[in-house]
């Protein structure tokens, strides 16, 4: 007799990363994933492989990371929470579907664990080499939502957030972690099912006569009526008007694009989440993501004791960019330090952020973590 486990594991766990970002989705509420292999988040599909049945819900094995992109996407036209996971090449197969995503304002919530590339590149080693690409790999202007965590509790706790986001302003939203993440394991806690708040999309307040699929509300955000809730439901990935036909001209495409852009950026107070660590009176602050950003508290730390006043600025929400942070940090301080497993990506968004008010240093690694030493070195240097 198979033994039914249920939708919210709660208690203690010894987890991966990748096995507690399928737990968070489940938590969510998801009971669609759709997949394709590829290290190193095979893990996330194969655990909800096995999850998905016993909570009623579908998985599917799709012949490319393409089809999952799309199959995703239209599950949760019909009201289910869905996600995908993948790495590398996979993400970039996805990217125009993603823009699909965006442009139909589909909720979902893809998974990127990030690895050495580009190209095939280094399937089992870790990399952030895909946070640029996590902004501008599909065409078009638009705004994203990408969260970055550091542990598997985070990737349950993210995966959490990301469907949450998803769900409340209509959007794919990317969970960015990277192969030490999704592979490390450690203790994750499972909280009490009254004890996960969860968003559900908006649906309509309107008699189905008078829906309009992209008619949006204060928020820049239209109400959501699933396919075969008696709502006349019109999408397309052409641009499109607010009953959702397409419309051939540039004043509706203007239209379109800027509250497709300004549902995030006039939202990104409620958006953005950060971590300070020994801020107020630092003269160094090292600015991370990720799995950098374990090794850069304890150099912090390590930097405290030295004497050194440095700081730590955790970025949670990578996209939107918390600019006007990093803009206060730098006309208070001597230098901000960017450690990165990339040959220097984000940096590049501190500089422009920075302004030229203080130095930039990054600290560039290809294809493994940074040392808490490491990253103490580079403090010591600079505040010399």
């Amino acid at each position: 007799m198979t033994m039914i486990r249920p939708a919210i594991r709660t208690g203690e766990h010894f987890f991966n990363g990748d096995v507690a970002c399928a737990e968070g989705a489940i938590a969510s509420g998801c009971r669609f994933f759709a997949g394709y292999p590829i290290t190193p988040a095979t893990e996330i599909a194969e655990a909800m492989s096995a999850r998905m049945p016993e909570v009623d819900g579908i998985f599917i094995q799709m012949e490319d990371e393409i089809a999952s992109m799309n199959a995703i996407l239209g599950a949760s036209c019909a009201g289910v929470k869905s996600m995908t996971a993948t790495s590398g090449p996979g993400f970039s197969l996805m990217m125009e579907n993603f823009g699909l995503g965006i442009m139909m304002e589909i909720p979902a919530v893809l998974v990127n664990i990030q690895r050495g590339g580009p190209s095939t590149g280094l399937p089992t080693i870790t990399g952030q080499q895909d946070m640029m690409q996590a902004r501008w790999g599909s065409h078009g202007d638009y705004e994203v939502i990408a969260l970055s965590p550091c542990s598997p509790q985070e990737m349950f706790d993210f995966t959490i957030k990301a469907f949450n986001l998803s769900e409340k302003y209509r959007l794919p939203v990317l969970v960015m972690a990277d192969e030490i993440v999704g592979h490390m394991m450690e203790k994750v806690i499972i909280p009490e099912k009254k004890d996960i708040h969860l968003i559900s999309r908006k649906k309509p307040a309107v008699a189905p006569e008078e829906y309009l699929m992209y008619q949006p509300e204060a928020d820049h955000v239209p109400p959501m009526a699933n396919a075969g809730d008696g709502y006349k439901v019109i999408t397309t990935g052409l641009t499109h008007d607010e009953k959702g036909y397409p419309a051939m001209n540039a004043e509706a495409h203007e239209k379109l694009i800027k509250r497709l852009c300004d549902k995030i950026i006039k939202n990104r107070s409620d958006i953005i989440e950060y971590e300070e660590r020994y801020i107020d009176d630092a003269e160094i602050v090292v600015i991370t993501y990720g799995i950098p950003a374990r090794s850069t508290l304890r150099a912090v730390k390590d930097a405290r004791n030295a004497g050194i006043k440095a700081g730590m600025l955790r970025l949670i929400t990578v996209w939107p960019f918390y600019e006007e942070k990093v803009f206060e940090l730098a006309g208070k301080t001597h230098a901000l330090i960017v450690p990165e497993i990339n040959n220097g990506q984000i940096v590049r968004e501190v500089e422009r952020s920075a302004r030229g008010k203080t130095k930039v240093i990054p600290i560039r690694k290809f294809a493994e973590m940074h040392t808490p030493q490491e990253i103490f070195k580079v403090i010591k240097e600079v505040s010399k």
